[in-house]
């Protein structure tokens, strides 16, 4: 009995622990290890390395798993054979036949499921931080102890890869965690629909934000500061694009800054060329992400897009980039004085809804 006993114990027991470990394992995420590795603990180096290799701690897990089911399910067999050998069960005058190692099996059974499967991998998926650094040492030891073990299996599962270095976590999975995260208030709604815009910004192309040229504010290169300042007394925009006979041959922009100042400084006979900057030139398939790396490196924030056959599409600024990732027109104290500016309000809300993008509605 005493030898039943123990192969029950030391069976349950290893497998209860290989349970812990496979679950505390494949419920580390991959922040918790990038934050280990930043405090430089041992343990978020190895985590790494088993993360990175992950068929090489599930190997030694398993193998010891198997051992300890198979050893266990034989010895416990085995010595209840023994203790209570063949006997036969009396139902009144009729007696059958009654196999004790039968139920030793079935209970072997039910005990390693509750014991060494459901309460272990319960226990590793809730309280996984805390058991991390055990489970890392742990499993250490028992890949080191079970090397050959390991070999062959990981010889078996590079022949199966076949989509090796691919991510298992993919846009819609992050786009998934966050609509969790906003039921559960780890994000604010204005949080979650900036990330979700965020996940869908590489697939906005630059024409999609873009200013079309019939409504775009511009000055011919040749009028005077005070022609063009008598004919637009209401600048609205801080940005003007200068062009040179033809709104197809922008040749820069000027700064409303500068344009007022000049105006106060007596210069209003000098024409607006004298004040030109250089603009940057963006294709108009050219996507958001790209856009706003363009505008960071040349630290502008105005750049003029062009279509496909070198004409001039509109004008797109890091503002309307910025709108794009927020969900939410940035508007100023001269934006209410204008009427026109309301409507403009609408139909980039319906710009945004045309794109996917999470638009945040303002009373």
């Amino acid at each position: 009995m005493t030898l039943l006993i123990i192969f029950f114990l030391v069976s349950i027991l290893f497998s209860f622990l290989c349970s812990i470990w496979e679950a505390v394992l494949l419920s580390v995420t991959p922040s918790y290890v990038e934050i280990e590795l930043q405090k430089d603990t041992k343990v978020g180096h190895k985590l790494k390395e088993f993360k990175e290799e992950i068929d090489k701690p599930l190997s030694a897990i398993l193998t010891l798993n198997t051992i300890a089911h198979t050893v266990g399910a034989i010895g416990v067999g085995a010595q209840a054979g023994k203790v209570f050998g063949k006997a036969n069960l009396m139902m009144g005058s009729i007696e059958l036949p009654f196999n004790w190692e039968a139920v030793v099996a079935v209970l072997m059974t039910l005990a390693i499921l509750i014991l060494s499967e459901i309460i272990p991998k319960t226990l590793g998926a809730n309280y996984w931080k805390s058991l991390t650094p055990f489970t890392i040492k742990s499993i250490a030891f028992i890949s080191l102890l079970l090397t050959p073990f390991i070999w062959v299996s990981q010889l078996i599962t590079k022949a199966l890869k076949n989509e090796e270095g691919k991510s298992v976590l993919s846009r819609t999975d992050f786009a998934t965690m966050t609509d969790i995260g906003e039921k559960q208030g780890v994000f604010r709604e204005g949080e979650s629909k900036i990330i979700r815009n965020l996940l869908s910004f590489d697939k906005i192309k630059t024409q999609d934000i873009t200013t079309p040229r019939t409504v775009m504010a511009a000055a011919q290169a040749t009028t005077t500061l005070k022609e063009y300042y008598n004919e637009n007394k209401s600048i609205r925009f801080s940005r003007i694009p200068i062009y040179k006979d033809s709104i197809d041959n922008v040749e820069g922009y000027f700064l409303k800054d500068e344009f007022l100042a000049a105006l106060l400084e007596n210069k209003g006979d000098e024409p607006i060329a004298s004040l030109k900057r250089d603009i940057v030139m963006v294709k108009d398939s050219l996507p958001v992400p790209d856009l706003f790396n363009k505008l960071m490196e040349e630290r502008e924030q105005i750049a003029l897009v062009m279509d496909q056959y070198g004409g001039v599409e509109g004008v797109v600024s890091m503002e309307d980039v910025i709108e794009t990732l927020l969900g939410l027109e940035i508007v100023d104290e001269m934006d209410n004085q204008n009427d026109m500016q309301a409507l403009a309000r609408e139909n980039w809300k319906k710009r945004a809804k045309a794109l996917g993008l999470e638009v945040k509605n303002n009373s």
